[in-house]
C-alpha cells in the first residue's frame, strides 16, 4: 500500500519499494494503468484540470461565513438556555452503524472504499452517531447539543439550500421522562429559534408514527408495508394526493380501495378539535398504537398551549418524515408566504427544522439491546442560510466580515514606529484592532479601508498628537472628530479603547491635568484642540 507523506519545498512523494523520484510532484490524478505522476503547471494539467469546488458542495467566502456565523450563535444561544452541553463525534462512521436505519434514503449515503480492513461511510445525519455514542458510552441520561456537517449523496438543489455536504444542527434530550414534556421543550425551542430569526411566518407541523400505523393497520396494510408506505405518505408536502396514491397503488401494491382510504385520513390537519375526533373514531379508537398516539398527542397540545405558541402548531397526518428510527412524535417546520391575496391559506416554501421520538434506536447498538429514548429536533441551517443570503443580496446590504473596533491611522509620513506602538498597546488591552501594511499610507485610503470594511473608529496619532502626547479618535461613519452623544455599544468600545491609551500614557510616566471647556479668545492659536475626545489631557513633566 502506497502513503502519501509530505515533504520539504512543496514535495509530495509516495513511500513504498521501486517507486521514481519525481521533482516538484503536485498531485497523483488516476489515469490509464493507475496512479501516475503530473507537473502543476503543465499542458496536459491545463486540460484535465478544472478549478470547481465538487457537485453539491460550495466554498464560503467572508460574508457567507460571517453571515452562518451569527445564525448558529443565535442557535447555540437557544441550545444553552435550555441546558444542553455540546459534544463532537467523527465524521466517519463504520458502515454498520448506519445501514438499516434510514429506510429509503439509505441509497444517500457515501460510502468509502475498504480501508485497512474497515468498511467506513460519512456520517448521513448527527442523530445515529448520537445514538451510537449513548450506547458506546453507556449514557443513559444526556441533553446535548451538536452542530456539524454531514453528508448525502442528494441530488442538489443550491438555490433551495440543498447540498450534498451541509451543516446540521441538533438539540436532543436522552433519558427516561414522563410523557411529552422533553417532546414540548424540543418544540419550544423551534419557536423560539426560528422566532429569533424573523425570517417570516412559520408552521410546526406534528404528528406520530404511532398514529400513522394505526390507520395502516385500520385501512388492512399488512405491517411489512407500513415503513414503505410512510415514505410514499412522507411526499405528501412534495405533491399532490394523486401522484402519492399513484405510487402505492402502481409502486407499493396496495388496492386502489386501501390507498383510498388511507387517503381519507392523512389529508386531515387541525388541531386539538380533529383529536377529539379521531379519538372517537370507531376503527381507530379500537387500535391499540393509535390510541396511545393519541393520547399522547392530547397531551402535548396540553403543554404547547400552557408554553403559549400553538397558534404556530398544526396537527398534521400527512406528516411520516421517511427515516425509519421514529417511534412516536414526529414534527417538522416549514416556512409560508403568501402567493397573492385571493389566497386563503398559506402556502410551504420549505422545511427548515425537524425532528421527532425515537426510543429503539440506541438499543440497536447495545449489546444487551438496552433502549434510552431519545426526543431530538435538527434545526436546517444551511436552508435558513439560503435564504437570508438571497434576502441580502435583494437588498444591497453588507456583512461585516470582521469585528475590529479601530483602525490605528497616521496622517504623515515616517510615523510606522507610532502605529506599531499604539496597535500594541490595543491588542494587549484585548481591543480588536487593524493597521495597513503599508510604512506611509495616505490617510485618505485609511479611513477608506475603514469605512469599506465597516471599522467605527480610526485611532489617528500625527506628529502634533505625538508632541502633544495625545491621540486623536474619529468616528468613521459621521467623520467627526468633535463632541458628541454615544450610543451605549459606541461608548463601550470608546471606553475600551481610551482605557489602554490612558493606561499607555501612565504606564510611560505621564500625569493627568485638566483644563476649562472655554478659553479666553486671545487668538486662534488658543482654541483648544480637542484631543481623544475626553475631558482631560496626559502630560510628561
Amino acid at each position: 500500500m502506497l502513503r502519501v507523506v509530505p515533504l520539504a519545498a512543496g514535495w509530495l512523494l509516495p513511500r513504498g519499494p521501486s517507486v521514481p523520484r519525481f521533482s516538484r510532484v503536485r498531485a497523483w490524478p488516476l489515469g490509464h494503468g493507475g496512479l501516475r505522476p503530473w507537473r502543476a503547471g503543465s499542458a496536459e494539467a491545463g486540460r484535465r484540470s478544472v478549478l470547481k469546488t465538487p457537485k453539491g458542495t460550495r466554498d464560503h467566502p467572508p460574508a457567507y461565513t460571517a453571515l452562518r456565523d451569527r445564525l448558529l450563535a443565535a442557535v447555540v444561544t437557544c441550545f444553552k438556555r435550555h441546558g444542553a452541553a455540546a459534544i463532537d463525534t467523527p465524521v466517519l462512521e463504520l458502515r454498520e452503524t448506519l445501514m438499516g436505519k434510514y429506510g429509503e434514503e439509505a441509497k444517500l449515503i457515501y460510502e468509502l472504499q475498504d480501508q485497512g480492513g474497515e468498511l467506513l461511510a460519512l456520517r448521513y445525519d448527527l442523530t445515529v452517531p448520537f445514538a451510537r455514542y449513548l450506547a458506546m458510552n453507556k449514557i443513559t441520561n444526556m441533553k446535548r447539543y451538536h452542530i456539524a456537517k454531514v453528508y448525502r449523496r442528494d441530488n442538489p438543489a443550491t438555490t433551495r439550500g440543498r447540498y450534498r455536504e451541509f451543516y446540521q444542527c441538533d438539540f436532543d434530550i436522552a433519558g427516561q421522562f414522563d410523557p411529552m414534556i422533553p417532546d414540548a421543550e424540543c418544540l419550544k425551542i423551534v419557536h423560539e429559534i426560528l422566532s429569533d430569526l424573523q425570517l417570516g411566518d412559520f408552521l410546526i407541523k406534528v404528528n406520530d408514527r404511532r398514529i400513522l400505523n394505526g390507520i395502516f393497520a385500520v385501512c388492512g396494510i399488512p405491517e411489512s408495508k407500513f415503513v414503505t408506505v410512510c415514505c410514499t405518505v412522507d411526499k405528501l408536502d412534495k405533491v399532490p394526493w394523486e401522484e402519492v396514491r399513484g405510487e402505492m397503488v402502481g409502486e407499493k401494491g396496495l388496492s386502489p380501495e386501501a390507498a383510498d382510504h388511507i387517503g381519507e385520513y392523512v389529508q386531515l390537519h387541525g388541531g386539538l378539535e380533529l383529536i377529539e375526533r379521531l379519538l372517537q373514531d370507531p376503527k381507530l379508537s379500537q387500535n391499540k398504537l393509535a390510541k396511545e398516539g393519541l393520547g399522547d398527542m392530547k397531551l402535548l397540545f396540553e403543554y404547547l398551549t400552557l408554553f403559549g405558541i400553538t397558534g404556530k402548531i398544526s396537527f398534521d397526518l400527512s406528516l411520516a418524515r421517511g427515516l425509519d428510527y421514529y417511534t412516536g412524535v414526529i414534527f417538522e417546520a416549514v416556512l409560508l408566504q403568501q402567493e397573492n391575496e385571493h389566497v386563503e391559506e398559506p402556502v410551504s416554501v420549505g422545511s427548515v427544522a425537524g425532528g421527532g421520538r425515537y426510543d429503539e434506536l440506541v438499543g440497536m447498538f447495545d449489546p444487551k439491546g438496552r433502549k434510552v429514548p431519545c426526543v431530538g429536533v435538527s434545526i436546517g441551517i444551511e436552508r435558513i442560510f439560503s435564504i437570508l443570503e438571497q434576502r441580502m443580496k435583494a437588498s444591497g446590504e453588507k456583512v461585516r466580515t470582521t469585528e475590529t473596533q479601530v483602525l490605528v491611522a497616521t496622517p504623515h509620513k515616517h510615523l510606522l514606529a507610532a502605529r506599531l506602538k499604539l496597535i500594541s498597546e490595543l491588542w494587549g488591552a484585548g481591543i480588536k484592532a487593524e493597521m495597513l501594511y503599508k510604512k506611509d499610507p495616505k490617510l485618505l485610503k485609511q479611513l477608506q479601508y475603514c469605512e469599506d470594511t465597516g471599522i467605527p473608529l480610526a485611532a489617528i496619532v500625527g506628529e502634533q498628537e505625538l508632541t502633544d502626547g495625545v491621540v486623536k479618535l474619529r468616528d468613521v461613519a459621521t467623520r467627526v472628530e468633535g463632541t458628541r452623544d454615544y450610543s451605549p455599544k459606541q461608548m463601550a468600545i470608546r471606553e475600551r479603547v481610551f482605557n489602554a491609551i490612558i493606561s499607555c500614557f501612565k504606564r510611560h510616566g505621564a500625569e493627568v491635568i485638566d483644563t476649562p471647556v472655554f478659553e479666553l479668545k486671545v487668538s486662534s492659536l488658543s482654541l483648544k484642540m480637542l484631543f481623544v475626545r475626553v475631558s482631560f489631557c496626559c502630560r510628561r513633566h
